[in-house]
């Protein structure tokens, strides 16, 4: 069942997202060579309690970890290691918290140091997909019209597009209806309206679709060896349209990256 948000928890959930992206702005200083994710994992647990939130994924479904780390060819649900980043790694970190009583949910895929050409395109087609999705959020449209923007654009540049893991209503729980797969079909799936709150992440591997599991029961890898990256926003729908929750801005600041990639999906400017 969809849980319809006021725009009072609307904006109690944009804080606990807005904690999540700062703690992604805060490991953006500290992603390169030499540090291990266990060190990365470290740093965000702090920072999140220091906001007077929990970390959301530390306990959930008895995940060990603040942070789903995931390097290289390894989608999602990577555990944090003693074994250190190196030059030309990417790594996927999701990262939740919980405030007031609602979750944020927000992940970027990292370049460590400097990267293959190919592999930093990987990245970019997987964050526009993020934003060609995003743009379908919007009252009287349905799941599929997302999924199927993400799809189009990300197999158009010959990238495989994951199938069994999916983006997620968000709210007083972490994994609400409805399920937001990163494919489908127009017009298809539940509709959406005003107070919708959403976990749009579209996970895009270079190579195959296909994935496996190791027997840790978590970690999921491409099925080919080649790399995925994973980019995520949790957006809500006010006044018929998307609405960004979190922000990449807290992580471009760090990086010295100039973008203006959110501007349309805000109704008032976004103030660092």
């Amino acid at each position: 069942m969809i849980q319809i948000k006021t725009l009072e928890e609307i904006e109690l959930m944009r804080e606990s997202a807005l904690i999540v992206s700062r703690t992604l702005g805060l490991l953006a200083k500290e992603v390169k060579p030499g540090v291990t994710t266990l060190q990365l994992d470290k740093i965000a647990e702090e920072y999140i309690r220091s906001q007077g939130a929990i970390p959301g994924f530390l306990g959930l479904y008895d995940f060990p970890n603040t942070l789903c780390m995931s390097p290289n060819a390894q989608v999602v649900h990577g555990f944090p290691t003693k074994e250190p980043l190196i030059e030309g790694d990417i790594i996927s970190i999701d990262c939740g918290a919980l405030k007031n009583g609602f979750y944020g949910d927000h992940a970027y895929t990292f370049e460590v140091g400097e990267v293959a050409p190919e592999t930093k395109k990987l990245l970019d087609v997987t964050k526009q997909s993020l934003y060609e999705g995003i743009r379908e959020l919007k009252a009287g449209n349905r799941v599929g019209d997302v999924g199927f923007a993400i799809q189009n654009y990300a197999e158009k540049h010959g990238y495989g597009v994951v199938r069994e893991l999916v983006g997620h209503g968000l709210g007083r729980v972490m994994h609400e209806d409805p399920e937001m797969p990163n494919y489908g079909k127009r017009g298809r799936g539940k509709k959406f309206v005003n107070g919708m709150v959403v976990a749009i992440e579209p996970m895009i591997n270079m190579g195959t679709h296909k994935i496996n599991q190791l027997k840790d029961g978590w970690t999921i890898l491409t099925r080919d060896g080649k790399p995925s990256a994973h980019f995520e926003h949790d957006v809500a729908i006010i006044d018929g349209k998307p609405e960004i929750l979190s922000t990449f801005q807290y992580i471009y600041e760090a990086l010295g990256i100039t973008s203006d990639e959110e501007n349309e999906f805000r109704q008032k400017e976004f103030i660092l």
